[in-house]
This record gives C-alpha cells, structure tokens and sequence, in this order.
C-alpha cells in the first residue's frame, strides 16, 4: 500500500466513486476491500442486514477484479464491493426474497441487474434482509434470519436499534448506513427505495419505469417494480445507475429501449434557474413538524443555489393510497401464484392429494401480509368486483400521471417529504394500514411510473434522518442527480454517520 488508505479503518468512509479511484490507482487491492467489508458483516450481524453470505465466492470474485485491473481490462467500477438485496437473483448466492417458500432456493443465474454490475466489475459482498417479497414499509415482515442464524429479523436502524429501517429495502439501507457495504441495490415498488434511504440518512434513486430491467427480480407488481441504488451520495448512486440500466429487450417486456445513459456527466451542471414545484397535498396536516422543518432548511438552500420554488398542486396525492393497494395486490395475486409446491421453492410434507398440497405448501411457506395482500389481490380481480375496484382503479392512476404532466409544465423537478415522520419504533405500527398510510409521498410517483430520489437534508425526532424526495419527468434522471449533487456539494448531511460505525 502506499497511501494512507493502508489503514483500512479507513477503507468503509469512502464511498463508490471514492473506492472506484483508489483501486485504479492501485492505492488498495480488491481482495483487501473485500475482506474489510467481509469482516464489519460479521462483526455487526445484530443489525440483521446480510443473510447469505460466502466468504470463498466473494474473494474468488475480488482476485479476479485485481487480475482485470493488472492486465488493464478493467471495469468502470472494477473491485468496488457491493451488497444486493434478496429479491435480485443471484447464481452464487442463496435467494430468498424474504420468505419461507424460498429459504433454500438457488438460482440457476443472475438477474440482468446483478449482471449488469458484474460486467462493470463489482464484486458482490452477499444478499441483503428484505420484506417478504418486498411487501412492506419497515422490513418487519421479512421470515429470514440474518447470518449466523442469530434471531434478529427484524432489520434494525443502525441510528437507533430500536427503530425500524424502512422497508422493503431495509437491508440495504442498514447495510450502506452501518458501512457495511458502500453501496447497495433494492427495489422501489411504492416507495421502497426512497423511504428506507430517508429513513437511514441515505441517497437512493428509483429510475424511470424500465430503465433498468426487472428480469430476475423476483415479482410482486409488475407494473410497478424497479431497480435501483441506494448509496451515500448522487454521485455513487449515477456511478451505479448508469451500469444497472440498460434496454433487455429480449428477457424483459417492460424494458424501455433507450441508450445506456452516463449519469455522472451533467452532476456539476448549474442549477441557476431550476424551478422547483412545491406540491401544497405534500404539506399539509399529516406532516410532522421536524420532518418539515428539515424540508423547509433544504429548501432555502436551493434557493441559495439559484432555484426557484414553483407552488404547484397533485389533487390526487390523497386517492394515491387506495389506488396503488387494489392494483399492487392484484399484481401480486396474480405473479405469487407460481409459488405452489410444484416446481420450486417450498414444499408442504404432509398433503393428501394435490389440492391439499397447494393449500398447505401456500400457508407455511408465505407470511401474514403476504398472505393478506394476495387475498385483496384475488377479491379485486374477482368476477363481479373487478369492474368496481381493479378497472377504477387504473383510471384513475392514469389520472395521477396526468397530474404530473398538468405540473411539469409549471417545473422541472418536484420536491416534497418521502414521508410523513421519520423512522418510527420497532412494532410501533400494530395496524397494517399505519404502514399503508405512511406511503402517501412515494406512492404517487410510483404509480405515474417517474424517477424519484431520496437526499438527505437533517434530523428529526430523536436524531433520525429526514431525507427529501425529488421527482422528475420520465427519463430525467440526470436532472435528479445534479440537482441532489449541487445540494450535496453544499451540504455534509450525506456524509453524516451513525454513531459507533
């Protein structure tokens, strides 16, 4: 070694871009980073973020990424080690989507994400706890135990252990806010990305609609599920962004055939100018007072930056909530019916005959919100019900896109909260709905299918992270980015870390 990133107390501050740099430069090998995260996974499995882990295949993995750096073949992001959440699959690791039906199930290959950053020569540190089938806002529903078989499910907020992560992409963001991991991918169906990133004081991007590919992600709504990262700061998540996505025609239906975008070109672009729409549903009655005050500071200092504040106004925020839990649940129904005992994934002992088998394989192997989304899911689509519920339903998520179009034409970026409190206690939600209600701000830009993100602009109640949500117009991640670096540049909330990590 010969910088001072020879002490590798140091290695787990740095982030992507950081990373990214030191190992062309040769400043630190591949294996050695790999080891050093390796061993702070180990070191921290009571926050229950990881729960496959192999030692072997990361390394093989890692002296592969030195030999490519070597040899001068190396990747944009050759040797930078990373986590994936567990609805990814992955040949070399277990996936479990966060559920009993997949405990043991072993992909025959990787999904087109985890591909896609393989290529660009990440190195996968393992798979990451997440809500069962990504159905959840606090990662409280996840049936997999973290790494050493310890009972920790669920997730813990590395700012307060007794405090949820968000969810459904709470192992990745404990992981990423613990720095177990610089980086990490998840999955934003309804706010799955943004709210846990906001929850944890992280950055994290969902995408346009089929930017990236949704082949082997395991499905719950197809229409609404994508990929993206979630890191510490815009420019470590527009490094990933722009490996993750990519047109998959020929696997994905969903895929969007757009060229391979560089996310990280226009970052340092000036803001001067930029009108930012100020939604008056996103400020009202239910929002608390430390999460809006977080959102007004940051605010002011886009003003500072040269932004402009537009108010503008979503009447649809509110018919966000019923909308999205008649058509997301329909979704699921429809793509969890596979899970049956049959061809993979669990399968009941004792049956009768096979109806008995589907029966009992269907409730050991799926949890209670999986289990209550799936029969919403099947009443909606019912005869006799599915004009009354599902049709309207659609209407009027066409409506709510409309919204957006109706606004964009007053701004260029949207911002608001990601959600209406910071981080709540551990089994503090007894009622489903209380999870439901808290997606008010996510679900909106889910449904209309835009790119959203998650900055993280301060601290609330308690000293938890408020992070503020971005939204844009289809295909304007690049307008994101540089509009959350230029705030980051002014700002060391990205960079803040929880204590003791």
């Amino acid at each position: 070694m010969t910088t001072p990133l020879s002490s590798s107390s140091a290695l787990h501050d740095l982030g992507v871009h950081d990373l990214a740099h030191a190992l062309a430069a040769k400043h630190v090998s591949a294996v050695e980073l790999a080891q050093h995260f390796l061993d702070r996974a180990a070191a921290h499995t009571d926050l229950g973020a990881f729960v496959a882990v192999d030692a072997d295949t990361t390394l093989a993995q890692a002296r592969a990424a030195d030999n490519r750096i070597a040899n001068g073949t190396a990747g944009a992001l050759e040797g930078v080690p990373i986590a994936h959440k567990d609805i990814f699959v992955t040949k070399d690791f277990v996936t479990t989507a966060g559920s009993r039906m997949l405990q043991t199930y072993q992909s025959p290959f990787d999904a087109t994400v985890v591909a896609k950053l393989a290529q660009a020569g990440v190195v996968t540190l393992g798979k990451l706890n997440c809500d069962e089938f990504a159905m959840g806002s606090a990662n409280e529903n996840s049936a997999i135990c973290a790494v050493g078989h310890t009972q920790v499910a669920p997730v813990r907020n590395p700012w307060n252990r007794e405090r949820i992560p968000g969810g459904s992409s709470g192992g990745s963001a404990t992981a990423v806010a613990a720095r177990l991991a610089p980086a990490a991918t998840g999955t934003d169906t309804g706010g799955s990305i943004r709210q846990p990133a906001s929850f944890c004081g992280l950055t994290g991007i969902k995408p346009t609609y089929g930017r990236a590919s949704r082949y082997g992600m395991v499905a719950f709504a197809s229409s609404l599920d994508q990929a993206g990262p979630m890191a510490r700061s815009a420019q470590d998540c527009a490094l990933l962004l722009s490996a993750m996505c990519g047109p998959d025609l020929d696997r994905d239906s969903t895929s969007l055939d757009v060229s391979v975008e560089d996310f990280s070109l226009k970052l340092n672009d000036s803001i001067e100018g930029l009108r930012i729409g100020i939604p008056k549903e996103f400020f009202g009655d239910g929002l608390a007072a430390d999460v809006r005050s977080a959102i007004d500071a940051a605010l002011k200092e886009y003003e500072k930056l040269g932004a402009k504040l537009v108010p503008i106004s979503l009447p649809r925020t509110e018919l966000s909530i019923p909308v999205y839990y008649i058509i997301a649940p329909a979704e699921a129904s429809s793509n969890l019916s596979r899970f049956d005992g049959v061809k993979f994934g669990h399968r009941a002992k004792n049956y009768t005959d096979l109806a008995d088998m589907y029966q009992k394989t269907r409730a050991e192997g799926f949890g209670d919100e999986v289990k209550r989304r799936i029969m919403i899911g099947t009443y909606v689509l019912s005869h006799g019900y599915y004009d009354a519920y599902y049709l309207q339903a659609q209407k009027i998520r066409r409506m709510i896109a409309d919204d957006f179009q109706n606004a964009f034409k007053n701004c260029d970026l949207i911002a608001g909260p990601v959600a209406p409190t910071v981080a709540w206690k551990i089994g503090a939600h007894k009622d489903p709905l209380a999870d439901y209600l808290a997606d008010i701000f996510t679900l909106p830009g889910s449904l209309a299918g835009l790119p959203g993100m998650s900055v993280p602009v301060g601290f609330g109640e308690g000293g938890m992270p408020v992070g503020m949500q971005l939204l844009g117009n289809y295909l304007q991640e690049s307008r994101l980015l540089n509009a959350a670096h230029r705030f980051q540049q002014a700002t060391d909330w990205h960079a803040r870390t929880p204590k003791g990590f």
